[in-house]
């Protein structure tokens, strides 16, 4: 943030990208977590070490052709998303070397995801704690110049997150295949399982597509908002951020659940599975109410803490009020939508996401800002309205039961 609006939106708009590439992998993270929590819950340990296995291989191998695309084309990608050539100057650094870090990045998310869907939840929190300290320690080093560092700016901040990531995937790795965790990963035996694969990728896929048609939309979004300047580019993406911070405990505790979900499952137990949901929606929505009542009271003050700029601050403030309305939903959505997900029933998530965002918010954040006079603060409302939609749709579902058979 004291780099200016620039590179504020350079970092943003860069990481949105990220997250869009990112979000593949995350289906094949789903099916890792439910297929491991299903053999876990069966008292078949050798089958997860099997799923884990494959996973291991897939990633990387994704990882590996995300960094090439990376190396060749990361301001094209940046020139396409139509900002300014100020954002692009800042951005494509920072994308090009994340891209290339995707590698030690899926790393630690696999040694993450079998962990958590072991039943250890614990050990993933020791590794995020210890490797993002020394991510916020080292990063004022490398970004301003401390010391005998030099000042590398953005590009100081995508080098500090690829090699803390690192340092998180060498530890993950280590806990795995040591046998600190309920299950002790080995590579003994290993085979390329095509059949296993493919079942996977099956259950992972749809939450791929859902993860980069959230992921795209955000792009789009973001291209509604371009138009307006980079301020209101830098505002929408500190948003984000803010958002991507007020996400996490959502993402935590619904993660446990769907975990649980799938042990109950696996056991024979579908009615703790149910009641497994219903209790982390109660206990996420009382969690986003005190959150988003604070960002509303104290707006101003949170996006302070990421910029200083007397312009920036008061369009960013109104943009994190109008979204701390859609925060009081998360909760809700992220439960319901973890134990669907963690019992391996991903298609209907899937198809939630698709027609919410292409049948809602995008065409009303386009009829908002550019037909109803709300500007950029159209954007903001139709996702709101986003999360309204599927905060209706996941409760149908998951009251429908179907996602038990599975």
């Amino acid at each position: 943030g004291k780099l200016g609006a620039a590179s504020i939106a350079g970092v943003g708009v860069a990481g949105m990208v990220v997250m869009l590439v990112n979000s593949a992998m995350m289906g094949l993270y789903q099916g890792l977590r439910a297929m491991i929590a299903r053999a876990i819950g069966a008292g078949k340990p050798e089958d997860a070490n099997h799923v884990a296995q494959q996973a291991l291989v897939i990633s990387l191998a994704y990882s590996l052709i995300m960094a090439v695309i990376g190396i060749f084309f990361a301001e094209h990608i940046l020139i396409l998303m139509g900002v300014g050539a100020d954002v692009v100057d800042q951005g494509a650094s920072y994308l090009r070397i994340n891209f290339i870090g995707m590698v030690s990045m899926s790393l630690r998310m696999v040694t993450e995801a079998t962990m958590q869907a072991s039943g250890d939840s614990k050990k993933p929190m020791y590794v995020a704690v210890f490797f993002r300290i020394f991510h916020v320690a080292l990063s004022p080093f490398l970004i301003f110049g401390w010391w005998l560092f030099p000042q590398l700016g953005v590009t100081g901040a995508a080098v500090t997150n690829v090699f803390s990531q690192g340092l998180g995937a060498a530890i993950g790795l280590w806990y795995v295949f040591s046998g600190h965790i309920r299950l002790k990963l080995t590579m003994r035996n290993f085979y390329f399982d095509v059949k296993l694969l493919w079942r996977i990728i099956k259950i992972g896929f749809p939450a791929s597509i859902m993860g980069m048609e959230q992921n795209l939309a955000n792009i789009i979004l973001l291209w509604l908002m371009t138009p307006y300047g980079t301020i209101a580019v830098a505002g929408h993406t500190l948003n984000q951020r803010v958002a991507m911070f007020v996400f996490v405990p959502a993402m935590g505790l619904g993660q446990a659940a769907g975990v649980l979900a799938g042990q109950n499952l696996g056991a024979g137990r579908p009615e703790r599975a149910v009641r497994t949901g219903w209790l982390a929606a109660i206990l996420l929505s009382v969690m986003m109410v005190l959150i988003s009542v604070s960002i509303f009271l104290w707006a101003e003050h949170v996006i302070r803490i990421f910029s200083s700029d007397p312009n920036l601050i008061p369009e960013a403030s109104t943009f994190i009020r109008i979204a701390a309305a859609g925060f009081l939903l998360v909760g809700l959505t992220s439960a319901l939508q973890q134990v669907i997900s963690g019992a391996g029933d991903t298609v209907p998530p899937m198809l939630i996401t698709l027609l919410n965002l292409w049948l809602v918010q995008i065409p009303l954040a386009f009829v908002l800002s550019r037909f109803a006079g709300l500007g950029v603060y159209g954007v903001r409302w139709a996702m709101v309205a986003g999360g309204v939609g599927a905060v209706i749709a996941y409760v149908i579902y998951f009251r429908m039961g179907r996602w038990k058979t599975k």
